[in-house]
Parts: C-alpha cells; structure tokens; sequence
C-alpha cells in the first residue's frame, strides 16, 4: 500500500476535464483583492483596536503582513510550477505524496467551506442592518440561522446570495472575474471616501497612548488581523485558468496581498485617529466613526461598500471552493461526477451546485460562530505545509520550470512555516479537537474510497 505515491503533475497535458484559459494578471490580482478585503477591514479592525492593540494596530496590520508575504512567496513558487486547479492540494500530491496531498485538499475543503458559510451569514447581517435604515424588517423566522429562543429558524439572505453566486459561477470564469472587478472596484472607492472624509476629523491625541496594551498586544492583534489576509492563496485556485500562469500567478498573489496591506494600513491609521480606540468595540467600526463625527450620509456608502466587500469574498471562496472539489475528483479520490465539465460554460457546474447547496444549508440553519476559528486553524496548516513544499517539491521535481523561486531555501520556507505553527498554537484546545476530528474523518475517506479510486493507482497498481 503505497500511500506517499507522487504525481508527476504534465501543465500542458490536455484531458476531457481541462478549463478554459481566460485570465491575466489584472484579472488575478483583482480576484485576490475581492478575496482579501471583506470582513478584516469592515469588521476586525474595530476589536481588534479596542481588546488588543489600540492604536498600535497599524503595527500589528505590518506584522501580519510580514508573515503573509512569506507564505505568499512559497505560493508564488508552486502556483508558477503546478501550474493546474488545485492549489496547495495540488502541491502537496506533487511535494509529499498522495495522502499528505489528500489531507491538505480535505483541509481546505474545511477552510473554504466554513468562511464561505460565516462571510455569508456577515453579508446578511450587514444586509438585514441596511435594510432596517428604511424600516424594513424581515420576519424573525427568516432572519437567522436557527434559534428557538428568538423565533429564527433559516437565514435566508444567506441562503439567496450563495445560490445567486453559484448561479454566476456556473457562466464561467471570465464572466465571474468581470463582476468581481466590478464589486472590487466599488469597495476600494468607498474605502478611499473613508480615507478622505475621515482624514479631515483625525485628532493627534487619539493615537496617544500609542501601545496601550503593550508589546504582546501587538503580537495578539497581529495574530487576531491575521485571518484579515486570508484570501491571497485563493488565486493559486485559479492556476487551470489562466493563459500564462507561470508568469501571471506570482504577479496576482504578490500585487493583490500589497495592495491590501497599504489599504489596511491607510484605513487603521485613519480610524483610530477619528475615534478613541476603547470606543471602536463595534460591529462595523469603519461605518461607526463616520457616524462618531456626524458623517452619516458617507456612512451609509460604507455599509453599501462594506457589502460589495463581503460579496466579492464570498464569491472567491465559493469559486476556490469548486475548483479545489473539481482537482480532487478529477485525480479519482472523490466521486468523478464533481469534475464534470459543462460543454457550453467549461465549469464544473456539478461540484458548483453541490458546494452552493450544501453551504447554503449550514448558513441557512446552523449557527457558525463557533466554529469560526477552524476556519482559521485550516488556512494556517495549508500555509505551514505549503511552504514547505516548497523544499519539498525542489527535491522531488527539480526538473519543473520554475517561474518564480523563492530565494534563501530553505530558511525562508522553514521560517514561514514556523511563523504559521506559532499562530496555530494561539488557538485554544476545542478548534485543536475539531481539527484533529476532521483530519481522521478525512483519512477514513481516503483509506476506503479515495486509495482504491485514485487515478494515479490506476496508472501504477503496484
């Protein structure tokens, strides 16, 4: 039983199952931005601010980013190698073996699934806020995942905007990266509405104390903002459908994760000057401080950003989701049906449904807040394991084309790795039990489906 068996991963192999080569560099760089930018900066930074750091936020924002960027360097070396759908999934099978590749790609499957259900449980909450503006009320049985106490039994702005999402992931990639330029484009302007009227109300003497909570509260709110930057690896999904990708992966994972990292920046500084950070504990401090200077009218356009910011978010992660399923049922370790392909969109439209489904029900019925950090305990594996692939698939496939290299092997990937474990071990006992629970339900599947279905057995039985 051969359970590290390595897949010699052919880039410009053609198959039934291939997609259809549509984005650039742009194209890539705005689907990392819509990943990036969402409830981090509409929603984190206010507590982050107030229980953390305070005003130091802005460093705990650069910390945060130091540890991104590195990961992201190790991503910009694989996706410019194993240049197919897939992501860390994919890198693993190639660096470490079929089974280490089998638990990255359930890993994810836990990471994009559970932030996709949360950020749209968010977007309703933001919605249902909008709404009560104009005094319009939804009736409380369909207001929130289910509650008997209060009456809620499905979210269904949730349970809409995942289906209506699905619906443009079913026309295809180009057309989803289209709209999410769109969506990108309206958050970044009211951002910088946010940035230009707010800069007019920042008082000096509200960044004093400047460390109010010392040094290790800067390192809490960095390891608090942390998951603000999660989002930047999602690109690497897109790997199948982009025309050069060995050039245009490393340009969208780096410019997208840059960008971000100077808006973040921009937004905290900001903030915390307009607003005394111990009054910042709010669900929408961005929105919150203009109100705080009387701004109401730019308040309402940040709620409407704040919106079009959770929807991008929400979109790549469906989309990440999808094409993670469609890797992994076209190597034979989940059912072939989830890599079929429509003839007309060339998109997994089947594994599209079913992911829409299946989320729409866990948002729709299922309170998620706590299960929320083992949204972030998945995203730090894959970035842990990721980067050592780096070293790994050095080893295994020197004789890939590389079109980015990581410099300083292996320190630099052993450093970044090491920055991920340390965060891991910021999470408390339960979200380490609920990992290690779906980890072992994973291996299961493997051992009595996907090992005697994997492709590559049937190209090797031995």
């Amino acid at each position: 039983m051969d359970l590290l068996r390595k897949k010699h991963f052919d880039p410009n192999q053609k198959t039934d199952n291939n997609l259809k080569k549509t984005l650039g560099p742009f194209d890539l760089t705005v689907l990392g931005i819509g990943a990036i930018i969402g409830t981090g900066v509409f929603v984190v930074t206010g507590t982050a601010a107030a229980d953390n750091a305070g005003p130091a936020l802005v460093i705990s924002f650069v910390v945060a980013a130091l540890v991104c960027i590195l990961a992201a360097l190790c991503y910009s070396e694989l996706a410019s190698t194993v240049t197919i759908s897939g992501s860390a999934y994919a890198y693993s099978y190639a660096a470490f073996g079929e089974v280490f590749g089998w638990l990255m790609g359930w890993a994810l499957v836990l990471e994009y699934g559970l932030a996709a259900a949360s950020v749209a449980s968010g977007w309703s909450a933001y919605v249902q806020g909008l709404l009560a503006g104009f005094n319009i009320h939804l009736p409380a049985a369909l207001s929130g995942a289910f509650n008997a106490a209060s009456g809620q039994i499905v979210d269904l702005p949730a349970v809409i905007i995942i289906l209506l999402i699905c619906l443009l992931l079913t026309r295809g990639a180009k057309e989803t990266a289209r709209f999410n330029a769109f969506m990108v484009f309206v958050k970044i302007a009211v951002i910088l509405i946010f940035v230009v009227v707010g800069a007019f109300y920042v008082k000096p003497d509200n960044w004093t104390p400047f460390i109010p909570f010392g040094y290790s509260g800067i390192l809490s709110g960095a390891a608090l903002v942390f998951f603000a930057y999660i989002g930047f690896d999602a690109v690497a999904t897109a790997a199948e459908e982009v025309k050069n990708p060995q050039r245009d992966l490393p340009i969208g994972i780096i410019a997208s994760l840059l960008v971000c990292t100077i808006l973040y920046v921009i937004v905290v500084v900001v903030l915390t000057g307009m607003v005394p950070y111990t009054e910042l504990s709010v669900a929408d401090p961005v929105a919150f401080a203009l109100r705080f200077v009387e701004q109401d009218f730019a308040a309402g356009l940040i709620s409407l950003g704040a919106i079009a910011g959770i929807t991008t978010v929400l979109l790549v992660l469906l989309y990440s989701q999808t094409r993670l399923l469609f890797a992994i049922s076209r190597d034979g370790l989940l059912p072939k049906f989830l890599s079929k392909v429509d003839e007309k969109s060339q998109t997994p439209v089947r594994s599209t449904w079913m992911v829409g489904l299946v989320i729409a029900l866990l948002c729709g019925f299922l309170p998620l807040d706590k299960l929320a950090s083992l949204t972030n305990m998945g995203a730090l594996f894959a970035f842990a394991i990721v980067s050592l692939g780096v070293i790994g698939l050095r080893k295994a496939r020197p004789d890939l084309k590389r079109g980015f290299t990581v410099p300083w092997v292996p320190f630099l990937p052993l450093l970044s790795a090491g920055c991920c474990f340390l965060l891991m071990f910021q999470l408390d006992i339960w979200t380490w039990m609920g990992f290690i629970l779906w980890m072992i339900v994973g291996l299961l599947i493997y051992l009595f489906y996907g090992y005697s279905h994997s492709e590559l057995g049937k190209e090797d039985p031995k």
